[in-house]
């Protein structure tokens, strides 16, 4: 089953339009974007492009986070969504044509699992698996939830980077946990972080 699908010839969507408040009518929620599947090593994704059915084949992610394409040369794939894919092997063989190049469309065919961690102040810290990326909240449940003292204020997510290297992101996790109390009804201003693959969530 696919799970995603990307492709660098979209048409543009008309944003959507808020409802005008008056009596008896309540604001439309303000709709924000689902948090892109990002590819990881072990994937297998298919690549397809239009006109070219001879280009058409199925690739798996390496270990080092990259896959090999027919006119395109290695491609990086870890850690991106598949418009980025498509729109980069788009542009790497447009050299061979002397029209504009065709359209190029990636779709995750299998997802292996990604792995995440969970530490500190939680009843079971310890790694996790998924077959997608998963927010925090969902994080903290698969590891029992946060343990006595445990300072949801100042929980910090470490990214591991397709480069190797780390940053680090404060997630306050107080105000979710509140529930009612703390959320006002509709949509999130803002959507929940997600974890990637090595990502650590970290409770204090």
């Amino acid at each position: 089953m696919r799970l995603v699908i990307g492709s660098v010839a979209l048409a543009p969507c008309a944003p959507a339009m808020a409802q005008t408040s008056g009596p008896g009518v309540a604001p439309a929620a303000i709709t924000r974007p689902v948090p892109q599947y990002r590819v990881g090593t072990g994937d297998e994704l298919e690549v397809f492009v239009w006109g070219e059915e001879r280009m058409q084949r199925t690739v798996r992610v390496q270990s080092d986070g990259t896959f090999a394409f027919p006119l395109a040369g290695t491609i990086r794939a870890e850690g991106r969504n598949v418009s980025d894919i498509s729109t980069d092997i788009r542009e790497r063989i447009s050299t061979n044509y002397r029209s504009a190049p065709p359209d190029v469309t990636v779709s995750v065919r299998t997802a292996s699992e990604m792995r995440f961690y969970v530490v500190g102040k939680v009843r079971q810290a310890g790694s996790y698996t998924s077959s997608g990326n998963v927010n925090v909240l969902q994080a903290l449940s698969m590891a029992g939830g946060a343990a006595e003292f445990a300072d949801l204020r100042n929980a910090v997510i470490l990214r591991q980077r397709p480069d190797g290297a780390q940053t680090v992101e404060p997630v306050a996790l107080t105000t979710f946990l509140k529930g009612r109390r703390g959320l006002r009804a509709g949509a999130l201003a803002t959507a929940l972080p997600t974890l990637g693959g090595g990502d650590v969530l970290v409770i204090p």
